[in-house]
């Protein structure tokens, strides 16, 4: 799951500039997608504030999870891994 798009490029995007604008929209944007929460609540706003290669991984994440392809196995492995990057570890 995770060297597969649109997850691996998710991961290339935060890993480049972990604590940037745009890896923070994503994260937040990713942690809403989780499978094991349901809930799916974020701010449509928040892509006005995305550059447009930002706002197309974005677009991508949320296909995935409205087409039901958002893999349970290896969702606890991505979030661990995004989670420190955005910590800076």
């Amino acid at each position: 799951m995770l060297d597969q798009p649109p997850f691996a490029d998710l991961i290339e995007r935060i890993a480049a500039a972990p604590r940037s604008g745009q890896s923070l929209l994503l994260y937040g944007l990713f942690k809403t997608l989780c499978p094991q929460r349901g809930g799916h609540a974020y701010l449509l706003t928040k892509l006005k504030e995305m550059e447009p290669q930002t706002r197309q991984l974005a677009f991508r994440l949320m296909e995935a999870m409205a087409a039901g392809t958002l893999p349970a196995a290896g969702w606890e492995e991505l979030e661990r891994r995004l989670d420190a990057l955005v910590a800076g570890h």
